[in-house]
C-alpha cells in the first residue's frame, strides 16, 4: 500500500465511521429526530455497523485501521512503524470531516434542540448563559454526546481503566481473528467480526464512559464541536478529553504486546 492510498483510505473510512456512528448518536439524542430516545442498544448497533461499513469501504486502500489504537497494535505486532504517521493523519482528518457531515445531515435538529428552552434553559440544563469560557467548560454542553464521549461517574482511574480494557478487547480480537492475509489491516471476514466485537464492547463495557476505544473518534469530533457555530452548545469538556485518547492508545499497545507473547 502506498502512502497516498493509506492516507486516502483512512480519511474516507474514518469519515464514514464518524458519519454513521455520530449519526446514530444524533438520531437518538436530538429533538425532532424520528429515532429520538431509541436507546443504548440502537447506539451500540449503530456503531458496530458503522465500523463494518467503513472497514469494507476503506479496506482495499488502507487495510481499514480507522483507529490509532489499531495502527499501534499492528505496528507492535509487526515491528514496522514506517506508515504510522500517515495512518494517524488520515484518521484525524477523516474523523473531523465525519463530524461536520453529521452536523450538516442533522442541521435542523441541532437548531431545534439547542434553541429549546426545556433543553438549554430548564432545571439541571447546561448553563449556556455563562459569560466566561471557564464557567462553560466545567461541564459538557447539551449536544456534546453527539460528537464525543463522557463518563457517567467522573473517576479518572476508573474511566481510564475502562477505556484501556475495552480497547484491549477490540485489538486482541482484531489481531487474532480480524486481519487480512498480509496481516496489515482488516480482512473481509475480519471487518464483519470487528463490527460485532464493537457491538459487544458497547453493550458490555460502554456504560461507564461511552466507549470511545478510538482516540480520533473522540478527539476529532470534539474539536469540531468546539469550532462549529452551534447555538447554546456549552462546553466541550476538555478536562476529560485526554482520557479517551490516552486510554485506547495504552489498550492497543498492551494488546499488541500480549499478541506477540501469547499468539505469535
Amino acid at each position: 500500500m502506498s502512502s497516498s492510498d493509506i492516507f486516502i483510505g483512512e480519511t474516507i473510512g474514518t469519515a464514514i465511521l464518524i458519519l454513521l456512528g455520530g449519526g446514530v448518536c444524533a438520531a437518538v439524542t436530538l429533538k425532532a429526530s424520528k429515532a429520538r430516545n431509541a436507546g443504548w442498544v440502537a447506539i451500540a448497533l449503530g456503531w458496530g455497523f458503522a465500523v463494518m461499513t467503513a472497514a469494507y469501504i476503506s479496506g482495499p486502500l488502507s487495510g481499514a485501521h480507522l483507529n490509532p489504537a489499531v495502527t499501534i497494535g499492528i505496528a507492535i505486532k509487526d515491528g514496522d512503524w514506517s506508515n504510522t504517521p500517515t495512518y494517524f493523519a488520515g484518521q484525524i482528518l477523516g474523523a473531523m470531516i465525519g463530524a461536520v457531515l453529521v452536523w450538516i445531515a442533522y442541521y435542523g435538529q441541532f437548531q431545534a434542540h439547542l434553541t429549546d428552552r426545556e433543553i438549554v434553559g430548564g432545571p439541571g440544563a447546561q448553563d449556556t448563559t455563562a459569560k466566561s469560557v471557564e464557567a462553560q467548560e466545567k461541564g459538557a454542553g447539551p449536544v456534546l454526546g453527539v460528537f464525543s464521549t463522557g463518563p457517567e461517574i467522573r473517576h479518572t482511574v476508573q474511566n481510564l481503566a475502562t477505556e484501556i480494557i475495552g480497547t484491549f478487547v477490540l485489538l486482541l480480537a482484531i489481531l487474532t481473528q480480524g486481519l487480512n492475509d498480509e496481516g496489515n489491516g482488516l480482512g473481509i471476514l475480519g471487518a464483519l467480526i470487528t463490527g460485532f466485537v464493537v457491538v459487544s464492547i458497547g453493550l458490555s463495557l460502554g456504560g461507564p464512559t461511552g466507549y470511545a476505544i478510538n482516540p480520533v473518534r473522540d478527539l476529532g469530533p470534539r474539536i469540531v464541536h468546539a469550532l462549529l457555530p452551534l447555538p447554546n452548545k456549552g462546553g466541550s469538556d476538555w478536562s476529560y478529553a485526554w482520557i479517551p485518547v490516552v486510554g485506547p492508545l495504552i489498550g492497543g499497545a498492551i494488546a499488541g504486546g500480549v499478541y506477540n507473547v501469547a499468539f505469535a
